[in-house]
């Protein structure tokens, strides 16, 4: 790749996202560079669900083929690694790569976030499988078990959502206060976690006090934050999430850049959809929104 190479559109991420987007570009033959770093939020995660006709699917499995409907496209450049600076530059941008200097004109964000788990011991080996955080991407695998949700940011939802699934269903609120009522039936173990590790049914929660637990499934509520420095570098409107906010068709505060996927979302929302069907539906329409918003630039 050549300093100054020109693209219409440079997408950066490789996720669901980015994928979709720029397909979605390229459906259209516009000259677009998408950019993988090769990080991605469901990366933990060895299969992925609820994705009609790729549920059960490993997510390296779904970009694998992703990527070779985009090799399809002779104007689909895809290059592995990382964008270290976006800024504007007349109707455009220069992007950063790699230590050489492309132009687009319009970007699509799709970088994603990063999960951060609560420092219980033993989260972390077992985060993306019999830890996790969304039971419409990973309930059904626990059906018939002991379910736990672990810690109270979850307690008043949770339980509800897994009830149908699950054997029984226990909160342990790692020795927080309780505010809200569980479901009758919902057990409730105050005494602080001291760890979690795999067992043969699942995962073995341990307490300060009392017996260990033995859980099919342990739901937990992590904190999130933007996985690049676009949205600080460009000076991007932020939702309190600390995601990035857009309209309904992608465009940030900033004309020319779009952004999808997990790191943006709709301001009346309090958090983003985070589910691979939603983020590959945000790319399609950042992406169609971009074409339309260049359709009245000069063409190159």
């Amino acid at each position: 790749m050549t300093e100054h190479e020109q693209y219409d559109a440079v997408v950066v991420g490789g996720g669901p996202a980015g994928l979709q987007a720029t397909l979605t570009l390229a459906r259209v033959h516009r000259r677009v560079l998408m950019v993988d770093s090769g990080r991605y939020r469901n990366d933990p995660a060895a299969h992925m669900h609820n994705v009609v006709t790729h549920d059960g699917t490993p997510p390296a499995e779904f970009r694998r083929a992703a990527r070779a409907d985009l090799a399809a496209y002779d104007t689909v450049a895809v290059r592995d690694d990382e964008v270290t600076s976006i800024a504007p530059d007349g109707d455009g941008f220069v992007v950063e790569v790699g230590g050489a200097q492309v132009r687009a004109g319009g970007v699509v964000l799709a970088t994603g976030v990063v999960d951060t788990l609560p420092a219980t011991p033993g989260l972390e080996a077992l985060w993306g499988g019999v830890v996790a955080h969304c039971p419409f991407c990973h309930g059904h695998e626990f059906a018939g078990g002991h379910v736990g949700v672990l810690g109270t940011a979850g307690a008043g939802h949770l339980p509800r959502l897994v009830g149908p699934i699950a054997s029984r269903v226990s909160v342990f609120t790692d020795g927080a206060a309780l505010e809200v009522e569980p479901p009758e039936g919902v057990a409730v173990r105050t005494e602080p976690v001291t760890g979690v590790c795999a067992s043969p049914v699942g995962a073995r929660v341990s307490f300060a006090d009392g017996p260990d637990e033995e859980v099919a499934g342990l739901f937990v509520t992590t904190t999130f934050a933007q996985r690049a420095p676009f949205a600080e570098q460009l000076g991007l409107e932020l939702n309190p999430s600390g995601c990035v906010r857009v309209d309904a068709f992608g465009r940030t505060s900033v004309p020319g850049v779009h952004a999808a996927g997990d790191m943006a979302h709709l301001p009346d929302l309090p958090m983003p959809m985070a589910a691979v069907v939603t983020a590959a539906a945000s790319g399609q329409v950042a992406a169609a929104a971009l074409v339309n918003a260049r359709l009245a630039a000069p063409a190159r």
